[in-house]
């Protein structure tokens, strides 16, 4: 499948483990900085539904319920790791 069919077809449904694979791709892209050691803005956005899949038990949420920096930094990531394994 290729990269432009993947991001189309981002799925609907991201798992906990895709989550968490797309914070850490942006925190090594773009390691914690200052003394508060603050995330980036892609690994901050998608902390929160990460935190709250964790809190709720969940194992998956729907992309669509992303807020806009938070789908943006998902579908980012799965554009660059698409790039990257080709």
């Amino acid at each position: 499948m290729a990269a432009s069919e993947r991001t189309n077809s981002i799925m609907s449904d991201i798992s906990i483990h895709d989550l968490e694979a797309a914070i850490n791709f942006w925190r090594a892209r773009s390691p914690s900085s200052g003394d508060e050691l603050k995330l980036c803005e892609e690994a901050s956005a998608l902390s929160k539904p990460y935190a709250l899949l964790i809190v709720q038990r969940g194992s998956a949420l729907q992309l669509e319920g992303l807020d806009p920096k938070a789908r943006n930094a998902f579908e980012t990531y799965v554009r660059l790791k698409d790039g990257l394994e080709s």
